[in-house]
């Protein structure tokens, strides 16, 4: 029981997805107006987008500080292939990197899923006019486990100090920004949000429980 506990965070965030995600399929279904398709739980996803409206000007914002994601990746993935290098074994790099590029791997796969397999898409944006996959939303998904990853990360290496809590500021900064900039921009309805939120969160606690369940051991 004590070695299933670190995972308890993680799983209870997946169940909340998962419940999330049967709402959202079988409650609430209306046509979704502009988008002209069906929307689950309809009533306050359109309720919350006419409240909010849309805005560019946080779309561009979320797109730009949607490429440190991008950054953050590559950063570990370079030191992992820079222990790999020296150490001249797969087996001496951290087994804490190892698990980080396969959750970045999860973390694909889940976006690649839910692009193939849609559940909404988006509203309609009077700058986009295409049919895109809306849940969850990607761009939430990635920021949250990558920010919440990269803090563990920091956590672990580097030393108590200005420098690192400044680390740490940035991340939940910019995971913060993104997650909120993408309702106020009007491109995602409220349950793509969350949905990203849930499923970014649990893929980020089930990591940090399994760091933690190795290290203990």
């Amino acid at each position: 029981m004590k070695t299933f506990r670190p995972f308890v965070p993680g799983l209870l965030f997946l169940a909340a997805f998962l419940v999330l995600t049967v709402l959202i399929c079988y409650v609430d279904v209306q046509p979704s107006g502009s988008a002209y398709t069906d929307l689950g739980l309809a009533t306050i996803n359109t309720n919350v987008r006419d409240a909010i409206g849309e805005s560019k000007t946080m779309f561009t914002l979320t797109e730009i500080l949607g490429y440190l994601t991008w950054g953050v990746v590559a950063f570990f993935g370079l030191l992992g292939l820079s222990q790999l290098v020296h150490r001249q074994s797969l087996l001496k790099v951290d087994r804490d990197i190892i698990l980080l590029g396969f959750g970045y791997v999860i973390m694909l796969a889940c976006y690649v899923l839910f692009d193939r397999i849609p559940i909404n898409y988006r509203p309609y944006c009077s700058w986009r006019v295409e049919l895109v996959s809306s849940y969850p939303s990607s761009h939430t998904l990635m920021i949250v486990f990558v920010m919440a990853t990269a803090v563990m990360q920091i956590l672990r290496r580097m030393r108590a100090g200005l420098a690192r809590n400044l680390l740490i500021a940035l991340c939940i900064i910019t995971a913060t920004v993104v997650t909120v900039g993408r309702l106020l921009s009007g491109v995602h309805w409220l349950t793509d949000i969350l949905g990203g939120l849930l499923l970014g969160a649990a893929l980020a606690a089930l990591y940090g429980g399994l760091i933690k369940q190795k290290a203990e051991a």
